[in-house]
């Protein structure tokens, strides 16, 4: 490090957004450290080395407002919880609104399951935020699939899941073409 010229930064390690991002304000030279990930192929960050004073002026700084950033963290916590119920709510109301026959509250489960923050799941897609048919339909199919089928069974017992999907997908079809009935079995 001495011969690079940069014998005199500190490591900051990752983590802590304001303060890394404070450092980097205060320090005249900060150099971002990566290590190369084989597994995954591709560099991530470790830290930022930057200047000892800088370290030192921006820990002051966040240790100032640190109040403030944790009330701040806690709305902004609060608030998206509130937009995620909401966005569940709509995404169960889309749900009935395409399958009446579907449960309300097996609708409301399909929807929080769906839609889960940071889950990956169609819900979370921008078709599903948009709550497009399609994006709907495939997150009742999923749930029809994993509830109502030995879909799980078959996965857990090596059949493939092209194949597991095929076996089970005249019990989906069933299930979904009930649901598209608005109580054509009633008296």
């Amino acid at each position: 490090m001495h011969c690079a010229d940069l014998g005199h930064l500190v490591f900051l390690p990752r983590g802590d957004t304001a303060l890394t991002r404070r450092s980097r304000e205060e320090s005249g030279l900060s150099v971002v450290v990566v290590r190369f990930n084989r597994r995954k192929s591709r560099y991530e960050r470790q830290g930022v080395l930057v200047e000892e004073a800088a370290l030192a002026r921006a820990e002051a700084r966040c240790l100032a407002d640190a109040e403030a950033r944790r009330r701040r963290r806690a709305r902004d916590a609060r608030h998206r919880t509130a937009q995620d119920e909401r966005f569940a709510a709509a995404f169960a109301a889309e749900i009935l609104r395409l399958l009446p026959g579907c449960p309300a509250d097996r609708a409301r489960a399909i929807a929080a399951h769906a839609s889960a923050r940071g889950s990956g799941r169609v819900g979370r897609s921008a078709a599903g935020r948009a709550l497009s048919e399609g994006a709907v339909i495939s997150a009742v199919v999923a749930a029809v699939r994993h509830v109502d089928t030995p879909y799980d069974q078959l996965l857990m017992s090596g059949v493939s899941r092209y194949e597991a999907r095929r076996r089970i997908a005249p019990a989906v079809e069933s299930v979904l073409l009930a649901w598209q009935d608005i109580g054509t079995d009633v008296g």
